[in-house]
């Protein structure tokens, strides 16, 4: 840090003023005795060096020490030279997923294990629809947390189904309920739906969802996979999951399919959007714009 430097005051400088002839005296004439005014200002000038001189070393003594005073007249040391700052880490932003890789069980027991705990009350008006939620015991270990958080986040998002006056609730097994959310193996999913007269097969494999009076059936096959219009259109997984959700969900509240009102709209969330968006955009909600966003009726 620069210091502001004053240059050292000059000594005065010797009285130069020139000797007067004088008239002469008579009689014997005594020597002339010099007065020391000139020693007198050479100590001065040489003092004043000296000051200065300890001035200029005592500045170069502390310059090297590097001391500095702090509030309180507490000498302290100054700070070391600051380190380069550390290079930042570069920040790592998760990358988008549109299925997840990997094997799961494609079949399972068919038992059940069931989210526990009583959900907040989604929605603020309307009639109250109280459902549960379980994942199949071979797979729930896994997912049956993620499976409830994302149940609860989609139907509690405004644009969901609580968005046109009504109010659903988590329950835990044991309450009285109205329907439960399953989560099922493809197998699984492909029998339970068979005994409502339901085909979810595609090519010989389990592939769709399905809903039967009091349930809503989630196929994990299109749970972890999601299906080709979404991954070719880079749509992630999650909004896949929403989907299917308030789909099949919608189907328990009494609605019906619909058809995509025109290429390039968003698709209708009872649009059969597992088949194929036919020209419109992905869209997981019933609600837009705080209004009910339907399809031509199938």
């Amino acid at each position: 840090m620069p210091n502001d430097t004053q240059a050292a005051p000059t000594g005065a400088t010797p009285d130069a003023s020139a000797h007067q002839d004088r008239p002469a005296r008579s009689g014997p004439v005594e020597p002339r005795r010099r007065r020391p005014r000139g020693w007198i200002a050479l100590l001065c000038l040489a003092a004043g060096a000296v000051l200065v001189g300890l001035a200029l070393l005592r500045g170069a003594v502390d310059a090297v020490a590097g001391a500095h005073q702090v509030p309180g007249g507490v000498t302290s040391p100054s700070p070391s030279p600051p380190s380069a700052p550390a290079s930042p880490s570069p920040s790592v932003s998760p990358l988008p997923v549109y299925q997840l890789p990997g094997d799961f069980p494609a079949s399972g027991p068919g038992t059940w294990k069931y989210a526990t705990g009583m959900g907040g009350v989604l929605g603020s008006s309307g009639g109250l629809r109280r459902f549960r939620v379980a994942a199949e015991t071979n797979i729930a270990g896994a997912e049956l947390a993620e499976f409830t958080r994302m149940v609860d986040l989609t139907l509690g998002d405004p644009r969901s189904w609580i968005g046109g006056q009504r109010r659903l609730q988590r329950v835990p097994a044991g309450s009285a309920y109205d329907f439960t959310i399953y989560l099922a193996t493809g197998e699984t999913t492909r029998k339970l739906c068979a005994t409502g007269g339901m085909d979810t097969r595609l090519d010989g494999v389990s592939y769709t969802s399905c809903r039967l009076p009091g349930r809503v059936v989630i196929n994990f096959n299109r749970w972890r996979l999601s299906v080709p219009d979404y991954v070719k259109g880079h749509v992630e997984l999650s909004v896949y999951r929403m989907y299917v959700i308030n789909h099949e969900v919608g189907h328990e509240l009494g609605r019906n399919h619909e058809r995509c009102p025109g290429r390039g709209r968003p698709a209708p969330v009872m649009q059969q959007q597992t088949y194929g968006l036919q020209g419109c955009r992905a869209n997981p909600w019933p609600y837009l714009d705080g209004k009910r966003y339907a399809g031509p009726a199938m």
